[in-house]
């Protein structure tokens, strides 16, 4: 062998190659890491656990919201506030002869008449159905809008269905001032025979 043999180095197609390493030997590749499912449902158990305490404590808020309004209701119950059953009209000299004064019928629910030589107070609701009538002046009567039961100035009834004559109340005069105190407390009905009842009336000189 020559020394120029000797000396020529292998080329790269005459290069010894590594050894190929099976795909089985080579470095496994990790997965990603996962939490173990125990965890997770841990979780999932814990977020359920105060949804649902957040539920049951808004409807524990709003029960006792319910109760405490409720217990308030009681505490202040509702008050019909009425007109008292006893009020002032006037004086006498007020009503003139023939006047059906009807300032009253609103507030207080009655008609104050000057009805030869007496002055009484009609309490102004139907005896049909409880129909507020009203008086006109023009046919000098007092009519019922919902049946059409009519009433002459003395309250007696004369058309309609109305069975029996208006209710009066009791009128006198209040001797400390002398003012008219009419008393829808105590009623007057003219088929009983109570008109004639010195309460239901004021005699006028």
């Amino acid at each position: 062998m020559t020394d120029e043999t000797q000396d020529r180095q292998p080329s790269a197609a005459e290069s010894p190659q590594p050894e190929a390493v099976p795909a089985a030997q080579a470095a496994p590749v990790k997965p990603a890491a996962k939490r173990p499912a125990k965890v997770a449902d841990e979780e999932i158990s814990r977020r359920g656990f105060f949804s649902w305490a957040a539920v049951a404590w808004v409807g524990f808020s709003a029960a006792m919201g319910g109760c405490m309004t409720a217990f308030g209701r009681f505490m202040y119950p509702n008050v019909l506030y009425e007109p008292p059953t006893s009020f002032k009209v006037g004086i006498p000299d007020d009503y003139p002869a023939g006047v059906v004064d009807d300032r009253f019928k609103e507030s207080n629910g009655v008609w104050v008449i000057n009805d030869e030589g007496r002055l009484y107070a009609l309490i102004a609701i139907c005896t049909h159905l409880g129909c507020p009538p009203a008086w006109l002046e023009a046919q000098n009567k007092f009519k019922c809008p919902c049946h059409g039961s009519g009433y002459y100035k003395s309250g007696i009834n004369f058309e309609g269905p109305t069975p029996r004559p208006l209710e009066r109340a009791r009128i006198f005069v209040d001797p400390s001032d002398g003012q008219i105190v009419v008393d829808k407390a105590q009623k007057y009905q003219w088929e009983l025979g109570q008109w004639t009842d010195p309460s239901s009336f004021i005699t006028l000189a």
